[in-house]
């Protein structure tokens, strides 16, 4: 999980740290995307090199703070 500092290192840090702030404080996060594209990148700052993904439909994302 994401410790705290000001550089974050893997995008599953950033995702980590953004829900623990987030459903903390009871927010609940729903993503809805029709149809997108999007580039991925490699690494977390200058330098990274970027895969397209393309989405033909929908994708959903929810979460849910018991």
């Amino acid at each position: 999980m994401a410790t705290e500092s000001n550089d974050t290192e893997t995008w599953p840090d950033l995702a980590a740290a953004l829900y623990d702030k987030l459903t903390g404080k009871g927010s609940t996060i729903n993503y809805k995307f029709d149809e997108f594209s999007l580039k991925i990148p490699s690494k977390v700052g200058s330098g990274a090199q970027h895969a397209s993904w393309v989405i033909n439909g929908t994708l959903s994302i929810s979460t849910e703070n018991n």
